[in-house]
């Protein structure tokens, strides 16, 4: 029974190994999709650390990006921003790619 045991502690660990690589990429595109999106806006420094950490905080709301999208062509409207949603697209799949690099460099 411990051969049993241990494929499912091991088939657990691998499981929540999965599910925390995959929110620290979702994460890490966020903040990285917040800083897009804050130089858009203009802002810049700290404020524009402020804005992406707001992002990050929106894509807890559901699972996906479709929170931080909403989030971000809200902010722009607000400012008169316009922007073809295929660039927002574009834009998110380069940061999601930026964040699996950068976090499989370590």
């Amino acid at each position: 029974m411990s051969g049993m045991d241990d494929r499912r502690d091991n088939f657990e660990k691998k499981f929540a190994f999965q599910e925390k690589q995959s929110f620290d990429v979702e994460a890490r595109c966020s903040k990285l999709f917040g800083l897009w999106a804050a130089e858009k806006l203009g802002l810049m420094n700290e404020d524009a650390m402020t804005y992406a950490m707001t992002i990050v905080e929106a894509n807890l709301e559901e699972a996906g990006f479709e929170d931080i999208l909403r989030t971000v062509r809200k902010d722009f409207a607000a400012k008169g921003i316009e922007i073809v949603e295929e660039d927002m697209l574009r834009a998110l799949d380069t940061t999601l790619a930026e964040a699996k690099r950068q976090l499989s460099e370590g």
